[in-house]
């Protein structure tokens, strides 16, 4: 038996090639949308893939199950577990088996026993790994988001971000008890999930890449909880915002992601003509730097870095509704390959063209009057006292329960990703100061207010973390002044 584990560290994702080297046949759990690496691998180990599947309909990323199917001549595997909600609507079209709790298959030798394990999602299976020739007990177990290292999937997505009402308490009480299930297995069981650390499906997520039930029964908090109650007040307690996408990211994989084939990088574009572009009211997403955007701007555009939260941050700002157009770094014109590439993960395709930027072209069209934007930076001392004079306001755009673990003295939170939805709160003259933890999330929130017609507007550079680090104070809110988004 072969096992290898593909992580994308932009969706803090795992997926799985397990490989029978008797048979040469092989099956991918949990595929995301970029295939080559799978293929690639399976082609290295000389294994034909015959069989894909996935844990559960995913929220965080468009499934690449079904693609990878069609290209390489696999089955596919789905669950039959979720109720009329959640049942695959691409299913028969695709060929594909329906599975339900108990179903087995074998990729060559290798037993593959699949799990209803509900609670995440109505539909969630745990695939239980056997490697027959060597014994008839199984090895592992494939527990997608389910089962993390250290924590478990989160059962609030369906009403908290895809607006399915009165399923999180349910969903809670699902997952408890199919956790009170599954710790009866061996101890010895090797635990595969789906996420690791930086994953919005979790709260808490460990960023080991696998372990036991052993040790999770020991480290883990949700396997050390016994009271059904107490379980679901814990896991219902601190869980993040859930980014907006993750609603359309299940609709496209319940009723089917269309074939993408292989992504095409988008047209260039001149300068010019995004300009026009922008003044037509089209959406523009600079991803060079935080620090080169405030610098320097197309007015009209918003900056989201191509960093590790990139495609979060697209996920939550970028429209899927409508053509947009992207800003590269000119030393960096290769990293459109990339973008396109993780914007392709969430199924953001509609990119009508990109701009390689350089310093010189951008002061170039300054120079003949192009309208450049710039966004101004306060530190934490400049900011002390520009409230001691009353001429600014402060907004938190850190999640929730971050802004509930201490603030600025008097910051209203509106979370980044509500942002736009939420601009009517912000104060209607005077200088608006965006504020995160660090100054990251808060520089594309500074962006985006200045992007809908904004001049005012500043970025509180190192965030709180410079804030307490300068002594300034910080105040925690009781609970119930939080404000729910």
């Amino acid at each position: 038996m072969l096992l290898q584990r593909f992580y994308d560290d932009t969706l803090a994702q795992a997926s799985y090639l397990i490989g029978c080297a008797a048979t040469g046949q092989a099956l991918v759990v949990d595929p995301n949308r970029d295939l080559d690496p799978y293929l690639a691998a399976a082609d290295a180990e000389e294994l034909r893939i015959t069989h894909v599947t996935e844990t559960h309909i995913h929220a965080d990323f468009v499934s690449g199950a079904r693609e990878l199917a069609h290209r390489a001549g696999a089955r596919l595997h789905l669950s039959d577990e979720g109720g009329p909600d959640w049942t695959y609507g691409f299913a028969r079209e695709a060929g594909a088996v329906l599975m339900k709790d108990g179903h087995t298959f074998m990729v060559g030798n290798i037993r593959i026993a699949a799990r209803h394990t509900p609670g995440h999602t109505p539909e969630h299976m745990t695939f239980l790994v056997t490697d027959t020739p060597a014994t008839d007990v199984p090895m592992g177990a494939l527990t997608g988001d389910f089962l993390f290292v250290g924590d478990v999937g989160r059962p609030d997505l369906l009403e908290r971000a895809a607006g399915f009402e009165g399923t999180m308490e349910r969903g809670a009480r699902q997952l408890f008890q199919s956790l009170q299930a599954f710790r009866r297995l061996p101890d010895h069981l090797q635990i595969w999930p789906g996420h690791g650390a930086g994953s919005a499906c979790g709260k808490a997520l460990g960023a080991v890449p696998s372990s036991t039930l052993g040790y999770e029964k020991i480290a883990n908090w949700a396997l050390r909880i016994d009271d059904e109650d107490a379980f679901v007040r814990e896991v219902l307690a601190g869980q993040p915002e859930p980014p907006r996408y993750f609603a359309e990211m299940k609709r496209i994989n319940r009723d089917g992601p269309r074939l993408l084939g292989a992504p095409r990088r988008p047209d260039r574009v001149p300068l010019a003509r995004l300009a026009e572009l922008v003044r037509s009211g089209a959406f523009v997403v600079d991803t060079r730097a935080a620090a080169d955007f405030a610098a320097g701007h197309l007015a009209g555009t918003i900056n989201v870095p191509l960093n590790r939260a990139f495609t979060t941050w697209a996920g939550w700002l970028v429209p899927y509704t409508r053509d947009f157009y992207l800003i590269v770094d000119h030393a960096r014109a290769h990293a459109v390959d990339e973008v396109v590439r993780d914007l392709a993960l969430i199924g953001l395709d509609r990119i009508g063209g990109f701009v390689a930027l350089d310093a010189p072209e951008l002061a170039a069209w300054r120079a003949a009057g192009g309208r450049i934007e710039t966004i101004t930076q306060i530190t934490p001392d400049e900011l002390r006292g520009r409230l001691a004079a009353g001429d600014v306001a402060v907004i938190d755009v850190r999640g929730r329960f971050e802004w509930e673990s201490g603030r600025l003295p008097g910051a209203p939170n509106i979370p980044l990703g509500y942002l736009a939805d939420r601009a009517a709160e912000v104060p209607a003259t005077g200088t608006v100061v965006l504020q995160c933890e660090t100054g990251s999330r808060s520089a594309i929130a500074a962006s985006l207010l200045q992007a809908r017609g904004r001049r005012d507007v500043a970025n509180l550079v190192g965030g709180i973390t410079a804030w307490r680090k300068a002594g300034l104070p910080v105040e925690r809110p009781a609970p119930e002044a939080a404000v729910v988004p």
